[in-house]
């Protein structure tokens, strides 16, 4: 995988807020990527997005290694958000500088010409393919639900006092819902996961225009995207990955199939 996916990174406070509260991780290798947006007053969203990317991290990891990323991917990501609410929740719980403290999450299996996207608030994911720029993941928002039901258009949305009122958050309940989803990928893909301090500041078609700039590397457009970000107001910490589509990486059934065997030999 590691000369399959081209991966870049950034996360940064913003202008306005001292504390960084979103948290990232993402390894080419193992073919993943997560962000967590906190949330919950003074460090406890960075306590509740830490936990959560550590706990997914571990589990795909260890999947990774046990090779059993394709036997169910969805069964797979349920069952790490389980444990990663689940931790939070507790934390919450039993320290009272935690209390009311969550997270939003968006994160992904890169594996079988495929991406497995779950999702939990309204950090999102783009995928951009042949100049078109496409939001994958629906918010999980009070906003997002008013524009379904027509009471909000798009347009007056990016003005609405309660863009950031999102309806799901890990830890903040026992149980959580995870949106999950399945799509095909294409050599050339790129795909962008953000937090809202990205796309409250800057709009799709500039988000476009930047991934569209053909001497900009991954690590330039990151770059780029949080520099608009701040320039354009910065009000809340913004955290960019981009993951390029290198070439194909169908799974090997046959090695698929000798390596689960020889695992249950022992």
């Amino acid at each position: 995988m590691r000369l399959t996916l081209e991966i870049s990174s950034l996360t940064a406070p913003g202008r306005v807020r001292s504390q960084n509260e979103d948290s990232i991780a993402c390894d080419a290798e193992a073919g993943f990527a997560i962000l967590a947006d906190g949330m919950g007053g003074y460090n406890a969203g960075e306590v509740a997005s830490g936990i959560a990317v550590t706990v997914l991290a571990e589990k795909l990891k260890s999947a990774w290694h046990t090779g059993t990323y394709d036997q169910d991917s969805s069964k797979l990501i349920k069952t790490a958000i389980e444990e990663a609410n689940a931790a939070i929740y507790r934390m919450a719980q039993s320290q009272p500088q935690c209390s009311g403290m969550g997270t939003t999450l968006v994160f992904a299996l890169f594996h079988d010409n495929r991406i497995t996207v779950a999702h939990v608030g309204d950090s999102r994911l783009y995928r951009y393919r042949r100049e078109r720029l496409e939001q994958i993941t629906h918010d999980h928002s009070l906003l997002q639900e008013q524009i379904n039901l027509g009471l909000v258009s798009r347009e007056d949305a990016r003005l609405s006092p309660n863009k950031n009122l999102v309806t799901r958050a890990l830890g903040i309940e026992p149980v959580v819902a995870a949106e999950i989803q399945a799509h095909k990928v294409m050599p050339g893909d790129i795909y962008l996961f953000c937090s809202d301090g990205l796309n409250d500041m800057v709009d799709d078609e500039e988000i476009r225009h930047t991934l569209n700039l053909p001497e900009l590397t991954l690590d330039l457009a990151a770059q780029r995207l949080v520099q608009i970000a701040n320039d354009n107001g910065g009000r809340d910490n913004i955290s960019v990955i981009l993951v390029r589509i290198l070439r194909a990486f169908p799974t090997d059934r046959g090695l698929l199939s000798r390596f689960l065997t020889g695992l249950k030999k022992k």
